[in-house]
């Protein structure tokens, strides 16, 4: 393969890992404070469409953006409602969040399925871009690939440099001591899980409008779920989930790769990658449950009531 295609490869795999990583970052803080929220793929399918009506209705891909992140947290908001203000089983709820995002975003956009849009285009930033081939990877992107890039930078100084990085994980794993010490366990758990409704808003709005300016029922075509996998492949840390993101969003792509260099593989077999790889990680994971249990916070998916 030659350089340009490599640098074509690479810069599909950014593009496809994008959302995965939005998603992702998002479920890491919420479950860095001891939630597990199912419901991202029915969040990521809500934030598409809404997004996709706002823009397409009013011209403004931004306005469209934020009210994508505002579905994702209305959404959420609904998810801590049950789960954490009344004591729900966080597994079911997060599943009953999904069937309920699926349905409400195939109800909302039926009528706008199919329809064209100007999307986001990629921005190239001067002599950056030109750099042979991480240039065109990395600085001929799209302004949400960038914004993404912006999220993971200061999450990860978030969780290293501030105080905030402190007070996240204290809560995931032992909100009992952290309750004592004056810590506001519920509101970090809410604010934290409504920061992952947005993020998922976001990845959804970055698929309808950004990466295909379009609205089709499913788009997110599973995303949510590979996303909810990629935390725990990623041992709960931010630079692995930026790796892997981008590790599955290569997956996605290389049937396209397979056609290009004339590989006779069915295309439909190799799109299958991207699922076919989540299930053999999680295999891999289940098969050193001790290990994955010394990364996970240990209050995971463990309701919790002020004083208990």
């Amino acid at each position: 393969m030659d350089l340009d295609l490599i640098s074509n490869i690479l810069y599909a795999m950014v593009r496809c890992g994008t959302p995965l990583l939005l998603v992702a970052l998002g479920e890491l803080v919420c479950e860095k404070t001891g939630v597990l929220n199912l419901g991202q793929e029915g969040m990521m399918l809500f934030g598409a469409v809404i997004g996709f009506i706002v823009a397409f209705s009013t011209g403004s891909l931004w306005l469209g953006v934020l009210l994508a992140c505002l579905a994702g947290m209305l959404l959420a908001a609904l998810f801590a409602l049950v789960a954490l203000g009344c004591q729900a089983n966080q597994v079911a709820t997060g599943l009953a969040l999904t069937i309920f995002g699926i349905g409400l975003s195939a109800f909302v956009g039926s009528a706008w399925v199919g329809k064209p849009l100007t999307g986001f285009e990629p921005l190239a930033i001067p002599l950056l871009s030109d750099i042979p081939l991480i240039g065109h990877m990395l600085f001929n992107q799209d302004v949400l690939v960038y914004l993404s890039f912006a999220l993971f930078a200061l999450i990860t100084w978030a969780r290293l440099k501030s105080r905030l990085g402190l007070i996240l994980p204290a809560v995931g794993e032992n909100p009992n001591a952290a309750s004592a010490m004056g810590l506001p366990v519920m509101r970090v758990r809410t604010l934290a899980v409504l920061f992952g409704g947005a993020m998922a808003g976001m990845a959804g709005a970055y698929l309808s409008l950004a990466y295909t300016p379009m609205w089709a029922q499913n788009m997110s075509a599973g995303r949510g779920w590979i996303a909810l996998a990629l935390v725990v492949f990623a041992s709960w840390r931010v630079l692995r989930v930026l790796l892997g993101a981008y590790l599955f969003g290569l997956a996605s792509i290389l049937h396209l790769v397979a056609q290009g260099i004339g590989i006779s593989i069915p295309a439909n077999l190799l799109a299958m990658l991207p699922y076919v790889a989540t299930i053999v990680v999680l295999v891999l994971l289940s098969r050193d449950a001790v290990r994955t249990r010394l990364y996970a916070p240990v209050s995971l998916g463990q309701p919790w009531r002020g004083g208990h």
